[in-house]
């Protein structure tokens, strides 16, 4: 384990080893990999989204080789794919694995690793923070705001979205019989709802708007439900994802976002529908009219947690946030949150598997990117699977 620690994450998972190795090479379109190599989905600068072959890794001290069963595709993987970038300081330079939403078997340890054997189900959570008593974040439990942290698909770290991946042997989860991989690889996108609902103050009884029916607004519900919030007010653009929402929880209730409709109308709708006072917003689109509209929403006192990434400068309505007490707080990524989410998985408290649309053999995993990216195709959680 002192190996692992002095020369630390960023440089054991350095992108460079994979990309400078002889055996790293694109696959050319159509090309069918053979059933043990180790492909993996990569986008690069260009917006090309491809199938790579990268050589099997060996795992060394405290470390742990995963034959990754299940990913999901998140909407950060198209947007690096498409975009190039998600602000400043997240940028596609060269060839980047994706995938972060990830489950798998356990293949081979590394020295000093007792806690895992062969054939262990674990989920894998992909960002590994640096873990040192020196690092503030680490010591206080806010693992998430880590500045060394080696987040897997994030650039320039290459991602989970492959067939076998190393990873630290403490950053795994164990999945108890009756929680699938499909499940486990959803703890990811659970662990965000988790973390906003934490944080947010949710209380049982709670009257509350989620704006947004997409991944993350999806699991925010089956969580707000799970913590006891009544009513719960969803919105979103697109009827087939409340219609979605309410096959989840029947008890929700819907208001279809009108492009051209105003903020402050869109407001005087949701609080219709609720029927009585609102004074939490989770917000998971990170779109400006939309948190407009949450702030519009909440009655005096409220708050407004947003989940949701946008645009790196907003305006909000300062002077109606001042004069209502209204709270504005944020989130980035989540800690302490997937023994929770397996809990409440197992447990039954949550049934996240009817988030998953769509199913891809990972030899296909460039398809279902396209998938993914295409409102028309009605996805909610794409899943690539091995």
């Amino acid at each position: 384990m002192s190996t692992t620690v002095a020369v630390g994450n960023a440089e054991i998972y350095n992108p460079r080893k994979v990309l400078e190795h002889p055996e790293f090479r694109v696959l050319k379109e159509g090309e069918k990999p053979g059933p043990e190599a180790n492909i993996a989905a990569f986008y690069n600068p260009a917006h090309e989204i491809h199938l790579v072959e990268k050589p099997r890794p060996k795992p060394g001290p405290g470390q742990v080789l995963l034959h990754v069963r299940a990913t999901g595709i998140c909407g950060s993987d198209v947007h690096f794919w498409q975009h190039g970038r998600i602000g400043d300081s997240m940028v596609v330079t060269d060839e980047c694995g994706s995938g972060h939403e990830s489950a798998g078997e356990v293949v081979e340890v590394g020295e000093g690793v007792t806690q895992w054997k062969a054939g262990d189900r674990v989920a894998i959570e992909a960002g590994v923070p640096c873990s040192q008593p020196s690092c503030d974040a680490c010591r206080t439990g806010r693992y998430n705001a880590c500045p060394d942290v080696v987040f897997f698909s994030t650039p320039p770290f290459h991602g989970t979205l492959t067939r076998w991946h190393l990873h630290p042997a403490q950053w795994l989860h164990k999945l108890p019989d009756s929680v699938s991989y499909e499940e486990g690889s959803l703890c990811e996108p659970l662990a965000v709802a988790l973390a906003g609902i934490e944080r947010s103050g949710l209380r049982l009884g709670d009257p509350i708007v989620i704006c947004g029916a997409g991944p993350i607004g999806l699991a925010s519900l089956l969580a707000a439900r799970a913590a006891g919030a009544e009513p719960i007010v969803i919105t979103d653009l697109f009827q087939n994802r409340l219609d979605f929402a309410k096959q989840l929880v029947p008890g929700v209730r819907t208001v279809l976002i009108e492009r051209n409709s105003t903020p402050k109308d869109q407001a005087a709708r949701i609080k219709q529908a609720a029927g009585c006072p609102l004074t939490v917003a989770l917000e998971c689109t990170g779109v400006e009219s939309s948190i407009h509209t949450a702030i519009y929403s909440m009655n005096f006192g409220g708050k407004v947690f947003i989940i949701g990434v946008g645009k790196n400068e907003q305006l909000f309505p300062f002077m109606h946030l001042s004069a209502n007490e209204i709270d504005v707080s944020f989130q980035y990524r989540y800690a302490n949150q997937y023994p929770k989410a397996i809990r409440l998985i197992a447990g039954g408290l949550i049934n996240i598997k009817p988030l998953v649309t769509h199913r891809f053999a990972l030899e296909d995993a460039v398809a279902a990117f396209h998938v993914a990216a295409d409102p028309s195709q009605g996805a909610i959680k794409v899943q690539i699977q091995d």
